[in-house]
């Protein structure tokens, strides 16, 4: 079985050089990989599969999480999608169900692996997955709670401490230190907006499909551990900081963080107007494991009456005619999706209104 980051699979999103398929830009080689943000939600929390990778070496060795990642061999596969299924397949023992293509990441200098190979240049595609399977043995991967990498992220309580406590404060002063720098009072107002837009600061709504934005401008200031590790400006004054239990966040290999970001935007903005928070769904849910998931994916308490109605009323799902005690409490009536939604209307999506006694804490 060919196994997640074994020695074949070494190098940024796992891509390969492919013979006959790797192009030639000058001389550099463009080399192809294929990356999985494999999504799945249990026991209320969003989680993802990861893949352990060794960063570093010898006493300096740390265990980084990477994405599933492979290569796409045009020999073996007819499309890209066939083959990531393939491989996810073979390397994990899941049968993904729901898969996109989220974005293609080719930036030059996108990780700091391009400094010791000067002859390639990686251009990865990004996937997102969505599976219901999170039982049963993993051989060298492991299901992991989105918000260890993105704590800032998680809203269904109240507005996450790391935001004020840890956040605020250092990009601020990353803003004031860079406004010295900088002339224009246009660039100084943009940067601070940035810090108060994305973060949800002095009174600004929290949007949750920033996911992206913000992991974006932690890096660009140099406050994660990938800024330090790719040599970013500014990134050293901050790279002991965080060492040993990461405050902001876990790392991730490459720039695996920056495509799960990705994924976790794309899925928050897709809840909306396409239903494929049932994707995650079995056959038969209860309305309050439904909201549990949207919560979970979101980030963010919604308001159950309003939930339910928008759901039912909307056409989304319909009654199976059973109960079921598997929440606790009273027994709580069944429902299967709706698939007959889909040719219904072009949007069948969950318009959904945080609640506003959490939103906002």
């Amino acid at each position: 079985m060919r196994k997640p980051g074994g020695p074949n699979t070494e190098k940024p999103g796992g891509a390969l050089p492919l013979g006959s398929v790797s192009g030639e830009l000058g001389s550099k080689a463009v080399v192809i990989g294929l990356n999985a943000a494999i999504v799945t939600v249990s026991e209320d929390q969003p989680k993802i599969l990861v893949v352990p990778q060794a960063a570093g070496s010898g006493a300096n060795a740390e265990s980084w999480d990477a994405l599933p990642f492979g290569p796409f061999d045009p020999l073996r596969h007819r499309t890209l999608d066939i083959g990531l299924r393939d491989w996810v397949q073979e390397q994990t023992h899941l049968a993904l169900g729901y898969v996109e293509q989220l974005y293609t990441f080719g930036d030059r200098g996108r990780n700091a692996m391009e400094l010791d190979q000067p002859g390639e240049h990686v251009v990865s595609v990004g996937y997102l997955a969505l599976t219901r399977t999170h039982d049963g043995e993993l051989e060298d991967a492991a299901w992991r709670d989105w918000y260890q990498h993105f704590p800032w992220e998680d809203w269904r309580e109240s507005k996450p401490a790391v935001i004020e406590q840890t956040i605020a404060p250092l990009l601020r002063e990353w803003a004031a230190r860079q406004a010295e720098a900088t002339p224009e009072e246009l660039t100084r107002g943009k940067r601070r907006d940035r810090v108060r837009l994305y973060f949800g600061l002095d009174g600004v709504p929290w949007d949750d499909e920033k996911v992206l934005e913000r992991y974006e401008l932690l890096y660009e200031a140099g406050l994660l551990r990938e800024a330090a590790r790719d040599g970013r400006q500014n990134a050293q004054k901050t790279s002991d900081t965080f060492a040993g239990d990461p405050v902001l966040g876990r790392p991730m290999q490459f720039d695996h963080r920056r495509i799960l970001a990705t994924a976790m935007s794309r899925l928050r903005a897709k809840l909306k107007y396409r239903p494929v928070a049932f994707e995650l769904m079995p056959p038969a849910f209860t309305l309050y494991e439904l909201q549990k998931t949207v919560e979970a994916l979101l980030g963010l308490h919604v308001h159950k009456q309003n939930f339910r109605r928008l759901v039912e009323k909307g056409g989304l799902v319909e009654r199976t005619g059973r109960m079921t005690t598997r929440t606790g409490g009273r027994p709580a009536e069944q429902f299967r999706f709706r698939r007959e939604v889909l040719n219904e209307r072009p949007a069948p999506g969950l318009r959904l209104a945080p609640s506003k006694s959490r939103a906002n804490s």
